[in-house]
């Protein structure tokens, strides 16, 4: 299973899938926290609440990549290929989760202190 390289041992490619599925499942926690976080202003009605619920939706989908791409599922979107219809959904969401929920977030802060 492992190939010794010194101290050091280099993962084959299944092994290597188990390692991204770990990553992607531990970065689901803070990315489902932070959804949580912005459904709460949302429920408020405040105009800004739109802008941080969608970066936040960005930023689950692009774990939820990750997980296709590890469990291989959905094989037809050729998870991590450049040029692929997953790359694209990976990144356009990752830009848009990165750039909208702090957005969101700031506008709020900015708000919050003018009333």
């Amino acid at each position: 299973a492992l190939q010794k390289a010194g101290k050091w041992a280099r993962l084959k490619i299944g092994e290597a899938m188990n390692v991204t599925l770990l990553k992607a499942l531990l970065l689901l926690v803070p990315a489902v926290l932070l959804f949580s976080y912005s459904i709460v202003p949302c429920k408020r009605r405040a105009p800004w609440s739109a802008l941080q619920l969608l970066g936040a939706t960005c930023l689950v989908v692009v774990v939820l990549t990750h997980v296709c791409e590890a469990l291989r599922l959905f094989r037809w979107m050729h998870w991590g290929a450049e040029h692929s219809a997953g790359h694209y959904l990976d990144l356009s969401s990752a830009v848009l989760g990165l750039t909208l929920f702090p957005a969101g977030y700031l506008i709020r802060l900015v708000t919050k202190r003018r009333v």
